[in-house]
Formats: structure tokens, C-alpha cells, sequence
């Protein structure tokens, strides 16, 4: 294997409102993905808990540096010698406000990047689900390209996928892998999931790493699992089910400069104008002639 490659996994979680013991079920599960052969270790989206009830969320989490899920995480790492990605946590913030946090944490259990999620899922879904979490978090403002020693990383979380204009400026900075952690809804993830994650893949030419939760969760959501690691051309190399449990998948950074010098979307791309639709229609007349 070169030094531009390396094995990746995902964890899948079903996370429920108690942190240490979602804590617990990542240590299981990353310890069987490093000794699979993983460097690279992703976790969800709000890997520590997962609580619809805005109540329970703030009765739960805790400001970064006095959070201990994230502390146990860093040990994890350094007991591992793996990179370790936290898909997010949720972290308190002034003002009954919290953040959606991903942290990428290297071997030697340092923090070497942060991202909180910029796009917020606020929606009325036609089943009758709704969702606010603007009303919970406060989006993130920044893009992250994190340097990996196989090259960058870019930073996403869930409902950002939707948001194709990020995904092409991570790579047009450096992207090579765009992580895509997630707790997608169980019925928006069967309609969209596959398509939004090898769509992005495809027009990045950058592999895409999807760590999701999965399953019938502890504050009654459900979410759709099926965790996804995607070449650069949108194949599928590894694929979760409903289930907890880790995927695994060689990746060879090679692959992306070959996929863009074939399909060399983002040298090709132009800034263009948009012209305004007119007040009214055009009025045409017949003439006689």
C-alpha cells in the first residue's frame, strides 16, 4: 500500500440518550475496525446521543471542554493509533444554543480539526415529521479542509449533502475524501441516500465516506443506516445494512487525480450570470404583410 493509501471505515451506530453508553459501543466498534486494518475510523452524526427533545439535549450535553464523551474519544484514538473522526457530537454553547460538532482527532489523541454543520434541517416532511434544528443549534459559517498524510478531507455532516456548491468548493480546495456523516430520516434516506452520496462523488471526483445511524433509536426516531463508502466514479466499495456494525474499504487517493483528468469538471467550470426573469411578458403583434 502507497502512502497515498490507505483503509477507511465507518462505524454504524444506532446512538440512543446516554452518552457513556454510546461512548462504549464506538470503542467496540472502532477496536474491530482497526484490527480490520483501519487508519481512518468515522463515526455518525451526534455520535455521543441522540435526543429528539430539546429538554432532554440540554439536560445531557456539555461545553467542549468539560465534555467527557469527547476526552474518552481522544483516548480511543490513542489507545487505537488511529485517526478518529467523530461524524459530531453535540456540544453546549451560550445562550441555550448548541453546536453540531465533528471533530477529526489523529493517533496521538490530538484535535486536528473542528466542523460545525452549516446547513440546518428545517422541514415539514409529508408524513408529518418536523424538524427544526435551526431552532436547537447554530450553523456552522466555514468550509474545512482538514491536511491528512494522504491528503484533505473534506467536512460535511447529513443534511449538507443536499448542498452540491459545498461539495465543489472542498474539492476545488483540496478535497480528495469528503466525509459525509449522517443520522438520515429513514424515509428521505431510502428515496435520496445512494443518489445524494454517489451524485456528490461523481461531481467532485473525490471519494465520499458516509458514516450513518440506523435503526428504531431510544427517543423514537428512525433512521436509515446503509453506510456508504464511494469512489471517485460513484461506485459503491462498501455498504452498511440496518444494523450496528463497520464497513471497511481500501482507499487509493491515486484514483482521484485519474477521475478528474478524465472527467475534468472542476478545470471546466464557469462563473456565469443569471438573468432575472422579465416583470412581464413580452408582448408580441402580428403585422400584416
Amino acid at each position: 500500500m502507497s502512502d497515498r493509501s490507505f483503509v477507511a471505515a465507518c462505524v454504524q451506530m444506532r446512538a440512543g440518550k446516554v452518552a457513556a453508553r454510546n461512548v462504549d459501543d464506538v470503542a467496540r466498534l472502532a477496536k474491530q475496525a482497526a484490527d480490520a486494518g483501519a487508519s481512518y475510523i468515522q463515526t455518525p452524526e451526534m455520535t455521543n446521543l441522540l435526543v429528539k427533545s430539546r429538554e432532554e439535549l440540554f439536560a445531557a450535553i456539555l461545553p467542549e471542554e468539560a465534555d467527557p464523551s469527547l476526552a474518552a474519544f481522544q483516548e480511543l484514538a490513542r489507545a487505537l493509533k488511529v485517526t478518529l473522526h467523530l461524524g459530531s457530537l453535540a456540544i453546549r454553547l451560550e445562550g441555550q444554543r448548541a453546536a453540531n460538532r465533528a471533530y477529526v482527532i489523529d493517533p496521538e489523541g490530538d484535535i486536528v480539526a473542528r466542523y460545525d454543520k452549516i446547513h440546518m434541517f428545517d422541514v415539514d416532511l409529508p408524513d408529518g415529521e418536523s424538524w427544526r434544528e435551526s431552532a436547537t443549534y447554530r450553523p456552522g459559517e466555514q468550509a474545512v479542509v482538514v491536511p491528512m498524510p494522504w491528503g484533505g478531507l473534506g467536512l460535511t455532516i447529513c443534511y449538507d449533502v443536499r448542498f452540491p456548491t459545498l461539495h465543489r468548493a472542498l474539492a476545488e480546495h483540496g478535497a480528495d475524501v469528503i466525509a459525509s456523516p449522517a443520522a438520515f430520516t429513514k424515509k428521505t434516506g431510502e428515496a435520496h441516500w445512494h443518489v445524494l452520496l454517489r451524485a456528490r462523488a461523481v461531481e467532485t471526483g473525490a471519494f465520499v465516506i458516509a458514516a450513518a445511524q440506523g435503526g428504531k433509536h431510544e427517543d423514537g426516531r428512525e433512521t436509515y443506516g446503509h453506510s456508504l463508502i464511494v469512489d471517485p466514479w460513484g461506485r459503491v466499495l462498501a455498504e452498511g445494512g440496518e444494523e450496528p456494525g463497520v464497513i471497511v474499504a481500501e482507499i487509493d487517493i491515486a484514483k482521484v487525480s485519474d477521475i478528474r483528468q478524465r472527467i475534468p469538471s472542476l478545470e471546466n467550470g464557469r462563473r456565469f450570470a443569471v438573468l432575472p426573469q422579465a416583470s412581464e411578458p413580452t408582448q408580441l403583434r402580428d403585422v400584416a404583410t
